[in-house]
């Protein structure tokens, strides 16, 4: 069956974030990310999948394509059997307690979603977003989140308001801040992860006192600073740590 030219405008929209709120749609591509989602609760469209996938499963929304098709949709080099269109999940209320990790302005598709990844490793079940933060459905983060994605509640507020909000112990990984591996944690708290390239914005560092770094060790020091996913794990195994 081939793609009909409805659906191939509709994927092509989905990559962007204006159009993925008008449908509350977004794409996800490949069998493990696929099989990761149809494994969840949240709820498949359509799945635009070659024969040898969908023999696999049983389900009324597959449409069955050629392999040259799923080339004409696939953002992958490789196209790998299938996509799926899955529904936007039903929001949830934000969870106050807990490890909670929060993002201001996180840009790069990659780091999101490595980080959505990390959050599930480590049991964090909150992420929190500043507005201008990447979109959590932009395909690179559904692909790099490997399915955690559908495991971690993300949301989307404004910082500042939601810090002078909280209760909880509240940290900004900062160059400049206390050694982490000195540092008393917490077992609940906040964990903030600034921009790549800026850091943490200034109005949330004159908001939150509370800074801690990780120390660098090379012998020139001249390493200008850790990728922010890089950090993000190396803080919450620290974090995760204090508990043992």
């Amino acid at each position: 069956m081939s793609i009909s030219k409805n659906q191939l405008k509709l994927i092509t929209s989905l990559s962007q974030k204006k159009y993925r709120l008008k449908h509350k749609l977004f794409i996800a591509e490949g069998v493990k990310v696929v099989e990761e989602i149809l494994n969840s609760s949240f709820k498949v469209d359509t799945l635009f999948c070659t024969d040898d996938f969908s023999s696999t499963i049983t389900n009324e929304k597959i449409f069955r394509i050629s392999e040259s098709d799923l080339k004409k949709i696939s953002s992958l080099k490789t196209p790998n059997k299938v996509l799926g269109l899955f529904q936007f999940p039903e929001k949830k209320p934000i969870i106050k307690k807990g490890l909670i990790v929060a993002l201001d302005t996180i840009n790069d598709p990659g780091n999101l979603g490595t980080i959505i990844r990390l959050c599930d490793w480590f049991g964090v079940d909150e992420l929190i977003c500043s507005k201008d933060t990447v979109d959590c459905y932009n395909q690179k983060v559904v692909q790099a989140s490997m399915g955690s994605l559908t495991r971690v509640s993300i949301s989307y507020v404004d910082l500042h308001t939601y810090f002078s909000e909280t209760d909880l112990p509240t940290f900004i990984a900062d160059m400049n801040g206390e050694n982490v591996y000195k540092a008393v944690l917490p077992k609940e708290g906040i964990l903030i992860m600034g921009n790549e390239a800026n850091g943490v914005s200034k109005d949330i560092k004159n908001l939150i006192k509370h800074k801690i770094s990780i120390p660098r060790f090379g012998i020139t020091q001249q390493t200008e600073s850790l990728n922010v996913a890089t950090a993000t794990a190396v803080l919450l195994s620290e974090f995760k740590r204090s508990l043992f």
